[in-house]
C-alpha cells in the first residue's frame, strides 16, 4: 500500500503592502511542486484577514492543468486552524510553506501561530522572522556579530524629534540618502532623498508603513545577493548581482518594468566570490535563520568591500527573483530546492519538538 502523499499547505496573500507578489510568488512555487510528492494546498489569505482555500487551483493541480501567474485569495472561507490540519487522517504529515511576504507573514506572527499548533514549516522561525523583518534590530545584531554594513540611523515616531531628525540624518550621513520603512520588503516604501526636501517627503512616506524609520548612507557599489539553505550548517549558493533598471533596485524594477538585469553567476574574482559566500553565512547564523534566507550585500569595489544590506527570511519565488534563480545557477533546480525545504522543515521540527519542557 502506497504510503499517503506530503500534505503541503501554501499560505499566500496577506494583510501587508506586499499581498501581489505573494500572489505571484504562490503561483510558481505551486506549478514547480511535485505533484507525485505532495498534496497541494493553497491557502490564502485576504487583504481583510479572510482564510481562504483556493478550490480552483486545487481542481486545476488535481487534472494536472497549469495554474496561471497570479494566484487569487478566493474561494472557500476556512478557520486557520483547520485550514492547516485538514482532514487527513493521523498518518498524514504536514507542512506548512509560508509565502506571506512583509508584516503579519514574514515578521514571526505565522510562525508563531505554527508553534502552537505543533506544525512542521519552513523558513525562519519566530525569532529570527522578527528580527529579521525589523531592519533596524538587525543591523544592531549585525553589528554586534562583526558584519560590516553601511552607516545608518534610525528614526522611531513618537520618540524621536522629527524637527531634528533631517538635519541629523546629513550631518551624520550626507546626501544622497536612502529612506526605508524598518518593518517592510519588496522595496516597498524606499526611496533615494538627494535633498533636505526630499529627506522630509521621504519619511513622510515610509511612515505610512510603520513607525520605524531607517536612513542610510549612499554607496557607489555593486548589488549582490546570495541564496542561502539550511538549518544548523547553512549553504550559500553562488552569488549573483543586480544592475538596476532605474536609480535603484526599487519595486518597480522588481516586479512591474523588469528592466534589471540579473547576472548570475556575478562577475567577481574567485577569492571574492568565496569572502561573500563565507559572509553570507555568517549573517544567516547571527540573525538565527533556518531553511532559507537571501542575503543581499553592496561590495565597494577599492572601498570598504563587502556591506550587509539586509536578509530576507521569505524570498520570492516569481520567475523575476534571484534566490531559485541563484540555486539552478549552483546545481540546484526548482523542484528539488522546494524538496529540500521540506526536509529542513521537518529536520527542524524534529529538532524543536525534541526538547523537554519539564523541570
Amino acid at each position: 500500500m502506497a504510503s499517503p502523499l506530503l500534505r503541503l499547505v501554501v499560505l499566500f496573500g496577506g494583510v501587508s503592502a506586499e499581498h501581489d507578489v505573494s500572489c505571484v510568488t504562490a503561483a510558481h512555487v505551486l506549478a514547480a511542486a511535485d505533484r507525485d510528492k505532495y498534496e497541494l494546498v493553497p491557502i490564502g489569505i485576504a487583504k481583510n484577514g479572510t482564510w481562504l482555500r483556493n478550490d480552483k487551483a486545487i481542481a486545476t493541480l488535481a487534472e494536472g492543468g497549469e495554474l496561471p501567474d497570479r494566484l487569487e485569495t478566493a474561494g472557500t472561507e476556512v478557520e486557520p486552524l483547520a485550514a492547516i490540519r485538514g482532514d487527513a487522517d493521523a498518518s498524514t504529515i504536514t507542512v506548512v510553506l509560508p509565502l506571506l511576504h512583509g508584516p503579519h507573514g514574514e515578521d514571526g506572527t505565522i510562525q508563531g501561530m505554527l508553534e502552537l499548533f505543533k506544525v512542521p514549516y519552513v523558513g525562519a522561525g519566530v525569532l529570527s522572522s522578527a528580527l529579521c523583518m525589523d531592519k533596524a534590530m538587525a543591523k544592531i545584531v549585525a553589528e554586534q556579530a562583526g558584519i560590516p554594513q553601511c552607516r545608518w540611523i534610525e528614526f522611531r515616531d513618537g520618540i524621536d524629534d522629527p524637527n531634528t531628525i533631517v538635519g541629523r540624518a546629513i550631518d551624520a550621513l550626507g546626501l544622497p540618502l536612502f529612506v526605508k520603512p524598518a518593518n517592510l520588503g519588496s522595496s516597498v516604501g524606499i526611496t533615494k532623498a538627494h535633498d533636505a526636501s526630499e529627506l522630509d517627503k521621504s519619511i513622510d512616506l515610509a511612515l505610512r508603513y510603520d513607525d520605524v524609520v531607517i536612513i542610510e548612507e549612499s554607496v557607489t557599489a555593486r548589488e549582490v545577493e546570495v541564496a542561502v539553505l539550511g538549518n544548523t550548517a547553512p549553504e550559500a549558493s553562488v552569488p549573483g548581482e543586480i544592475l538596476p533598471g532605474s536609480e535603484f533596485y526599487d519595486y518597480e524594477d522588481k516586479y512591474v518594468t523588469g528592466a534589471a538585469t540579473l547576472v548570475i553567476p556575478a562577475d567577481l574574482p574567485a577569492e571574492v566570490t568565496g569572502e561573500v559566500r563565507e559572509l553570507a553565512a555568517k549573517s544567516f547564523t547571527a540573525l538565527r535563520c533556518a531553511g532559507m534566507a537571501r542575503v543581499d550585500f553592496f561590495y565597494e569595489t577599492g572601498g570598504r568591500g563587502w556591506l550587509l544590506n539586509e536578509v530576507n527570511t521569505i524570498p520570492g519565488f516569481t520567475p523575476a527573483s534571484m534566490y531559485p534563480k541563484l540555486w539552478e545557477a549552483s546545481g540546484l533546480s526548482y523542484p528539488d530546492l522546494i524538496d529540500r525545504l521540506v526536509t529542513l522543515a521537518l529536520d527542524n521540527h524534529r529538532r524543536r519538538v525534541g526538547f523537554s519542557t519539564e523541570h
